[in-house]
């Protein structure tokens, strides 16, 4: 039987369940681990071209949505074993096979980049 005081516990549950949802929602794609291997690989890129000496998502992830990533995105993420990867050994792998492949900018590696303490990727989204 429907009563005021199940309604109210109703109604409390849900404001509960809601709130949670919003607290916790935006944080269910993020992959930390990407940028914390990414800052202790290139700890010179990150001293310069970091938000408080840390990289930011914006090195494969030009736009706010990301799923889109940029040349060096799209490269690091194809030597990447499988998608969300989490072993640290195996996405430093994927950043240093991804030094070798051509950048945007001509004649350069993107590793060549790195070593002069420039960022990787364009601010564009790869096609």
């Amino acid at each position: 039987m429907l009563t005021v005081k199940n309604s109210v516990r109703f109604v409390v549950a849900g404001v509960l369940a809601a709130s949670l949802f919003v607290v916790t929602g935006g944080e269910a794609t993020a992959r930390p681990k990407y940028k914390d291997v990414l800052n202790s690989t290139y700890p010179e890129l990150a001293k310069k071209h970091g938000t408080d000496g840390k990289l930011t998502c914006a090195v494969c992830h030009p736009d706010k949505d990301k799923k889109k990533r940029n040349n060096y995105g799209v490269a690091v993420a194809g030597k990447l074993p499988k998608k969300n990867e989490t072993d640290e050994a195996k996405i430093k792998e994927a950043l240093t096979q991804a030094e070798g492949e051509k950048s945007k900018t001509e004649g350069k590696t993107f590793g060549d980049l790195i070593k002069a303490v420039e960022l990787p990727g364009t601010n564009e989204v790869a096609e």
